[in-house]
């Protein structure tokens, strides 16, 4: 009774707390203290000390017959924890592990069978040996480049010179299958272009898992440097009514237009005004809204009040131009502090700036050599000059006077103030 006492309780909790305001707002300002908020608050507590009076009886009645207790979550050992240490996984030699990946590479030989397994963790595949002894080598047709398995054995020392160490199998489960002669992402390289054709398969390549994983380690190092220094995160809204400074043309957010039309909206459709122009108080927020290209105003308003932030999230652009330096929408880092000048600003976008690119030097060694390698090859050694040497500030003209006196020529010609 008091367990189910309690479940109510917790559905019904957070309809009890709303407050009905309108959705701009809701998005854009925290909510002031009204009364109804004090009301509910009220109830809160009320809540609360229900929940808590019920929280001993719950927890008997989640042992008991009607159900046992959920277990622990426990981190799983992944390729990388075996191979990306200095010894490469040779300390586990001996120790028992299972690998659950996407299969790349099956090459079957008389008496033994490799499969190269990858789980994501890190660019290198687990390298799985099999003999028809192992447990479940009668699915061995089924084990095709692409297929999901989950693998059993014992770590060994290899005696091939790619790896270190390799995973002599006991058993192997197929999760699931893949048609060998169907499957687009196989073991000769793909171009970007056709990998745009199977978006749902292009992060199981090497260069897009490797992107995904150094873009996680950056923006771990980005809360971590900014953390770490006493700067608040704020979340600033997505969908906005202010332009932030004009910083950029906007993507409107309408419900004005029905996509449950086949074909779409007509334009007689949406409501104008007399004049004719669009009705917008008849839309969602009932004026003009738009994907944000900005959190910098929504963080200064923070900033006045808990001194430094720092907003990290998604903003849009729309202006129409296909260039690797204008997108249609990134995630952007916008630090605020208060009481600092210009001077204080630069200290701190240098010394993040180092800071994280000293991070993935440090924590994403395979994949920066991949990249060094396949994709733009010396990045390892300017990503270096950028954490080793000093920054420096000077003024335009200077800086016009380094340029001339270089001697070089450049794309767009320096011109002489």
């Amino acid at each position: 009774m008091a367990a189910a006492a309690a479940a109510r309780l917790l559905r019904l909790a957070p309809r009890r707390l709303q407050v009905k305001t309108s959705p701009l707002a809701a998005l854009s300002f925290p909510l002031p203290r009204t009364a109804p908020l004090a009301a509910a608050s009220g109830r809160r507590q009320r809540f609360c000390a229900a929940a808590q009076a019920s929280a001993p009886a719950a927890a008997a009645a989640a042992t008991g017959p009607a159900g046992e207790a959920v277990g622990e979550f426990r981190k799983r050992l992944r390729v990388a924890d075996v191979k990306g240490g200095e010894d490469e996984g040779a300390a586990l030699v001996g120790k028992e592990l299972a690998v659950r990946g996407w299969v790349r590479t099956c090459r079957a030989q008389r008496t033994v069978t490799f499969v190269e397994v990858n789980d994501g963790s890190c660019l290198s595949n687990m390298q799985c040996v099999l003999t028809p002894d192992t447990e479940g080598y009668d699915q061995i047709d089924s084990v095709t480049t692409g297929a999901s398995v989950l693998v059993e054995g014992v770590v060994a020392s290899s005696q091939g010179g790619k790896q270190k160490v390799e995973l002599k199998v006991s058993k192997i489960t197929v999760i699931g299958k893949s048609d060998p002669t169907s499957f687009p992402i196989q073991k000769k390289r793909a171009s970007r272009e056709f990998l745009r054709t199977v978006a749902h398969l292009r992060p199981r390549t090497n260069t897009f898992g490797a992107v995904a994983r150094v873009r996680n380690a950056l923006a771990y190092a980005t809360h971590k440097f900014f953390q770490d220094n006493g700067f608040v995160w704020v979340s600033s809204p997505i969908i906005t009514a202010s332009d932030c400074e004009g910083a950029g043309e906007q993507f409107y957010v309408t419900t004005l237009l029905s996509n449950s039309a086949e074909g779409g909206s007509l334009l007689k459709d949406i409501p104008a005004t007399k004049d004719g122009r669009v009705d917008w108080s008849q839309d969602f927020f009932c004026k003009p809204a738009f994907l944000t290209v900005s959190g910098q105003l929504n963080g200064e308003t923070y900033a006045s009040a808990l001194s430094d932030i720092y907003t990290f999230g998604p903003t849009f652009r729309a202006e129409n131009s296909n260039t690797a330096r204008h997108l249609a929408e990134f995630w952007m880092i916008e630090p605020e502090l208060a009481f600092a000048d210009l001077n204080d600003d630069m200290a701190c976008a240098t010394a993040y700036l180092q800071y994280v690119v000293k991070y993935i030097l440090e924590n994403c060694k395979e994949d920066m050599d991949f990249f060094n390698t396949w994709v733009e090859k010396g990045i390892i050694e300017r990503l270096n000059d950028v954490v080793e040497k000093n920054f420096v500030h000077l003024s335009y003209t200077d800086a016009v006077e380094l340029l001339l006196g270089s001697k070089k020529k450049f794309e767009f010609p320096v011109m002489d103030a």
